[in-house]
């Protein structure tokens, strides 16, 4: 029963890695070197890397807004003063 554990655990971390390594390699804003460097490191020190990288690079991304409020209104940015008449 200690070797299914051995198991699970050491598939749960080549997951963790694998996506890790999937991240990084799809990421546009790293040069080659880089992403085999920080690929590497990924492997060579399983989770604490993984999940370091991965939050650090999630913190550089620019979050992405909700969709903003549909429809007209008053726009307080026009120096328009008129009645409508």
């Amino acid at each position: 029963m200690v070797f299914n554990y051995w198991n699970i655990s050491f598939a749960v971390i080549a997951l963790i890695n694998l996506a890790a390594s999937v991240y990084l390699a799809k990421r546009d804003d790293l040069e080659t070197f880089q992403k085999v460097a920080q690929i590497i490191l990924v492997w060579l020190i399983p989770i604490v890397a993984a999940i370091g990288l991965w939050l650090f690079y999630r913190s550089q991304d620019v979050p992405v807004s909700s969709s903003k409020l549909f429809g007209g209104g008053v726009n307080k940015n026009t120096n328009i003063t008129g009645t409508g008449d």
